[in-house]
């Protein structure tokens, strides 16, 4: 209990740090992608570390298939798989900020 006192105690006293790297952090996360796929490639989901789709891509081989049940099935497979990845990253890049600040226990948002 008084070790997380204690780490409430630093966070406050670093406070403006904090903030600078947060801002550091958002600017990291927008400029990374996670990519997912789903029917070897038929669709293609990138999404940033805002966890934001940037981009939805179809194959020639997805559009002959007239299937749109299946379609929406690959669509989700791919953007479930490319979110899954992105917060592996957000996760990776909270923790170096948290690292940084000297608080590498400490649980920070973004996180699963």
């Amino acid at each position: 209990m008084f070790d997380k006192l204690g780490q409430l105690a630093n966070l406050m006293r670093n406070l403006p740090r904090l903030q600078e790297e947060a801002g550091k952090v958002r600017e990291r996360l927008g400029q990374l992608t996670a990519v997912g796929d789903a029917g070897a490639g038929m669709v293609t989901v990138t999404v940033n570390g805002r966890l934001e789709v940037v981009r939805c891509s179809l194959s020639d081989e997805a559009m002959r298939l007239n299937d749109r049940e299946m379609l929406e099935d690959l669509i989700r497979a791919a953007t479930n798989q490319a979110l899954e990845k992105a917060r592996d990253l957000m996760q990776e890049e909270t923790g170096k900020m948290a690292s940084v600040l000297g608080l590498p226990g400490m649980d920070l948002p973004g996180g699963n």
